[in-house]
């Protein structure tokens, strides 16, 4: 599913003589979502619709039933590209963020996998289960 047009309505909305929003409702980015930009975030070609800076990234969240534990996580491209064949349905939620102004917005959403249902994988202990 494409966000464009609800995208666009968000940009308009700022633009309206009216101005039902202002630039901090629309630039909220929080700041764990402007971290994981900056450190793993792929680059867009496309610039920031409220600041215009280049530095505009995406952030691909995957999400399913058949991931166990690793749901929730960021995925590179490369990595969705090795999970379509591992796992048998997943969605992917592809997040614009400007590191600059914090505008964020929700680009895409889609099904990924090859259809075959699995288990999800037995869940491994983490930091946070060892030291509480």
């Amino acid at each position: 599913m494409d966000y464009a047009l609800q995208r666009r309505n968000t940009l308009q909305a700022l633009k309206r003589p009216q101005r039902s929003l202002d630039g901090t409702d629309v630039c909220d980015a929080d700041p764990l979502l402007i971290r994981a930009a900056l450190h793993h975030g792929e680059e867009s070609a496309v610039h920031c619709p409220i600041c215009a800076a280049p530095r505009l990234t995406n952030l691909n969240y995957v999400f399913g039933d058949q991931l166990g534990q690793y749901s929730g996580r960021i995925r590179s491209t490369p990595e969705l590209n090795e999970m379509e064949n591992e796992y048998g349905e997943f969605t992917v939620r592809v997040v614009e963020v400007c590191t600059d102004c914090g505008w964020n917005h929700m680009i895409a959403s889609y099904l990924l996998g090859d259809g075959v249902t699995r288990r999800p994988p037995r869940r491994q202990q983490t930091v946070e289960d060892i030291y509480g």
